[in-house]
């Protein structure tokens, strides 16, 4: 009997994908549940499964492109499991037989020399390059190598290149004195971390944050639609994640009803599946404002691009010892550089101004942020 190994349904909006990579061989014994292959498409890439037990046998080839429903191989199981051979044992030098004698019909015989002339043909064909390998170009005295974009980078480069020709993105600076958030990670860290699982780390408190100033500037909470704005009603909010394919947003749902803890527990479970290429659609949709740190990286300044159709990002990065003057004196305090890019064709920048300053308020003060002020 023969089980079909279909492309599944990916996403609402995802319709086709190309196999990258086999993860069993074709033509062997596979067991229920044992991965197969995977499906990249333009948005995650997602691991197929076999559904059954059996000799796998796959119609597709690496590279090839499928549509969700194709039926892409099937599963025999009527086929059993091949059974490992016998190991060799290691057998003595001295109790080995010795090899056969070579038969050489006639030394310098015309055949011979044929059958060596054959053999070194087969030889050079066997170590000729393959021709669909990467090319490889001399330029200026350094090799230069090709290889294809990812579907997943080329949808990010189409939609970075669409947020540059499509909005009018501007961008606005502030800076924060993370002493208050530094003082209360550093008393509260053992409590929260056992009863929580989770570090408490700086990411819960710019989500708390930005819900705080979102719901004072709602403009920042919408998008534009043809001629109309629409303005979300609830506070999901991306946190950008950082992988070996690509950058992510996960989106964390209703920020406005989790606490400190069901946020980090969130964004690392969201991180988690998403360097281990489990991230789904689902993970990644109905995000209304989103959240990216390069400080994580060493970056002391930069301007985050929009995450579209969002009208506005904030970009944290890294916390600095910096001397800064409070109440006339010189006072060295560990300072974070933010940036806030907004749509300027629906945000003011009085209200981007005003936004950036309420982070910055709510975590110079974090009581603010349990008042909800």
């Amino acid at each position: 009997m023969k089980s079909e190994i279909k492309v599944p349904v990916m996403g609402e909006s995802v319709s086709e994908a190309t196999i990258s990579v086999f993860l069993a061989t074709p033509g062997s014994y596979v067991d229920s549940g044992q991965e197969i292959l995977e499906l990249e498409t333009d948005k995650v890439n997602q691991v197929l499964y076999a559904p059954a037990s059996g000799s796998l046998s796959l119609k597709v080839e690496v590279g090839s492109s499928v549509k969700v429903g194709d039926v892409i191989g099937f599963i025999d199981t009527d086929a059993k499991a091949e059974e490992k051979p016998p190991e060799k044992k290691n057998v003595p030098v001295s109790q080995a037989p010795p090899p056969a004698p070579l038969k050489i019909e006639g030394a310098g015989s015309r055949k011979n020399g044929d059958d060596f002339l054959k053999g070194l043909e087969k030889k050079e064909q066997v170590t000729d390059l393959p021709k669909e390998a990467p090319r490889a170009v001399l330029q200026e005295g350094s090799h230069v190598t090709r290889k294809k974009m990812t579907g997943l980078r080329k949808t990010i480069a189409a939609r970075l290149v669409e947020v540059k020709n499509k909005t009018a993105m501007l961008t606005t600076f502030n800076e924060i004195d993370m002493t208050s958030v530094m003082e209360i990670r550093s008393k509260e860290q053992e409590g929260f971390q056992k009863r929580h699982g989770v570090k408490l780390g700086f990411m819960s408190f710019f989500v708390k944050a930005s819900v705080s100033a979102l719901k004072a500037y709602p403009l920042i909470n919408s998008f534009i639609d043809g001629d109309e704005i629409v303005t979300f009603g609830s506070y999901d909010i991306g946190v950008a994640v950082s992988t070996d394919k690509g950058l992510f947003v996960p989106v964390v749902k209703n920020c406005d009803e989790l606490s400190f803890g069901a946020i980090e527990q969130t964004i690392g479970a969201h991180a988690k599946k998403a360097r281990e290429g489990g991230i789904s659609i689902d993970d990644l949709k109905g995000g209304s404002f989103t959240i990216t740190n390069g400080g994580v990286f060493g970056s002391l300044l930069s301007t985050p691009i929009l995450n579209p159709p969002q009208s506005a990002i904030l970009g944290m990065h890294s916390i600095v010892k910096r001397p800064v003057v409070i109440n006339d004196q010189v006072i060295i305090r560990p300072m974070m550089y933010v940036a806030l890019s907004y749509d300027h064709r629906i945000v003011d920048g009085r209200e981007a101004v005003l936004f950036l300053n309420h982070i910055k308020t709510s975590l110079e003060d974090p009581a603010r942020m349990l008042l909800d002020l």
